[in-house]
């Protein structure tokens, strides 16, 4: 919370290259399973939360965009290609695996229901592991090296001496 009582979310894209500060009451967390939201997304769905109202700030870089329709433009990370905004007239809604803490913004509403997936609803009856619990891939998991941001603030990205290790 901020000193004036409202919340603040953190988050930003996978490489680090672009970081979000939010101030305010987000408004609701929805999915949106219209096709050009599969494609922005490549994904399924587009889980989205409107920062309309809020103070958005970009504090490390800002998204490139892509004019996706006469109304709408995506922002993405120029470096990694996370998708992180959909912008529209009447506000701005960032991605919600893009925050910090996507766990605190659960979908309330689901948009664009002409291009729902057959499947999408049977894929909670589909079998289920951790990524350690595969044993064809155990050591593939044990050996890897991860150079994606953490999920909170950091004063310097890449850290000193990994500059470049995500490019080889």
């Amino acid at each position: 919370m901020s000193l004036d009582n409202k919340p603040i979310y953190t988050g930003g894209c996978q490489c680090g290259a672009i970081r979000f500060r939010v101030e305010g009451k987000l408004g609701d967390a929805s999915i949106c399973h219209c096709r050009m939201c599969q494609k922005a997304f490549g994904n399924f769905f587009a889980p989205l939360t409107s920062v309309r109202g809020t103070d958005l700030q970009w504090t490390r870089g800002e998204p490139k965009r892509f004019q996706s329709s006469n109304h709408v433009k995506r922002g993405f990370c120029g470096n990694c290609g996370t998708p992180l905004t959909y912008e529209a007239p009447d506000g701005m809604a960032l991605a919600i695996a893009a925050f910090d803490h996507p766990e605190e913004l659960a979908p309330t509403i689901q948009w664009g229901l002409e291009g729902k997936l057959p499947y999408i609803d049977d894929l909670r009856s589909l079998p289920g592991y951790t990524s350690e619990d595969d044993p064809e891939s155990a050591e593939f998991i044990k050996t890897m090296i991860s150079y994606q941001h953490p999920d909170h603030e950091t004063d310097q990205w890449p850290p000193l001496g990994m500059q470049g290790e995500a490019d080889k």
